[in-house]
């Protein structure tokens, strides 16, 4: 949506990652690649007085030096470096992996804030992903100043030169609108007959049925067996609330990342450094974090769908629900099918590749 004369993205920060060509060249299609601009993608986050580059365990050396001295200390130390097991609550595990200061200065304070105050409620098998942060590299990278190890994800991405990122998808319902039953809302799935009936009591039958909605929305699931609907009911997810502010900021970064808790919000988005023609920026605070004295009347929307959360016993639900569900022809699909955080790009991936199974069968 337009909000103060350019895009507002409602639900976060989206743009298209240029990772996947094949999913590029499919979603160019509906919008030409000549509508977009490509960025190279800026980064920071304030950490103790310091602004630097993220991913945090990259970039120690553009921190003061006395702070980079403390850091590459605590990171000589970290379990990770010291051939100690590896632990299997999630706090533990962030101060094996990181060190005690990149821990208790940014990742701790920082998915408190994101995730919610109890982050042993969270596995750690999601976290492999998170680059290895040796001492004699980080050592390397202070004394060379640069950074070091691969890119971070999304390094380059595009951006609508004319548009906000949702008019990619409006121009993909259009190309689709007679396939399309807009104005309702889906609230069952039938296992045994293979229908889904929609609020207003419209009912659909199909040979197969694909679900991206979260699977706590449905009010019914008949069929499916009472200890995978139980499953369903121990998922978790957090809601977002992004809010506007005019001010122009001075930065080039397009993304800002702020560990500190007394800050509601966990990073902001900076719009005039994508959107063309813009102003201002958006904040994200996760709902549980709101101040509800900030009586400002600038615009905000809350997303109640925002992240799945990776709870330690998500795996197993998830894996029996899709299995279980594959085996009667339904299937999960993307962030909320599957309850996994995945960008956008990877949902098409995962649509595409899906499309083609069905159709070889």
């Amino acid at each position: 949506m337009d909000v103060d004369g350019a895009p507002f993205d409602i639900g976060g920060g989206h743009f298209l990652d240029v990772r996947r060509p094949n999913v590029n060249e499919f979603l160019f299609q509906f919008m030409p690649e000549d509508e977009w601009n490509l960025f190279s993608r800026k980064t920071t986050l304030h950490v103790n007085g310091n602004v630097i580059g993220q991913p945090i365990e990259a970039n120690i050396w553009q921190m003061r030096l006395e702070d980079q001295v403390d850091y590459l200390k605590s990171i000589a130390i970290a379990g990770c470096n010291l051939d100690e097991p590896m632990p299997t609550r999630f706090v533990d595990w962030i101060y094996w992996k990181l060190g005690k200061r990149i821990a208790d200065d940014y990742m701790i304070p920082y998915n408190k804030k994101m995730f919610g105050k109890n982050l042993n409620k969270l596995g750690t098998y999601w976290l492999e992903k998170l680059p290895n942060v040796s001492f004699e590299e980080t050592l390397l990278s202070c004394l060379t100043k640069k950074a070091y190890g691969k890119d971070p994800g999304h390094t380059q991405f595009y951006y609508p030169k004319k548009s906000g990122y949702g008019e990619l998808w409006l121009r993909m319902a259009e190309a689709i609108k007679d396939r399309v039953q807009y104005n309702s809302t889906v609230k069952s799935i039938n296992f045994e007959n293979h229908t889904v009936t929609t609020s207003g009591g419209n009912v659909y039958k199909s040979d197969f049925i694909i679900t991206t909605i979260p699977w706590m929305e449905f009010s019914e699931l008949s069929g499916m067996p009472d200890d995978i609907k139980d499953g369903i009911n121990e998922l978790e997810y957090s809601s977002i609330q992004t809010k506007y502010y005019p001010e122009r900021l001075n930065t080039d970064s397009q993304w800002v990342y702020f560990p500190d808790l007394k800050l509601p919000y966990h990073r902001i988005l900076v719009r005039h450094n994508f959107a063309p023609n813009s102003k201002g920026y958006w904040t994200e605070t996760n709902c549980e974090r709101i101040n509800e004295k900030d009586e400002s009347q600038y615009f905000s929307y809350t997303n109640k769908y925002a992240y799945p959360l990776n709870t330690i016993t998500k795996p197993v639900i998830m894996k029996k629900l899709l299995t279980w569900c594959r085996e009667h022809d339904v299937y999960g699909l993307g962030r909320w099918g599957e309850h996994s955080h995945y960008n956008s790009d990877v949902t098409v991936d995962l649509a595409m590749r899906l499309s083609e199974e069905l159709i070889d069968r």
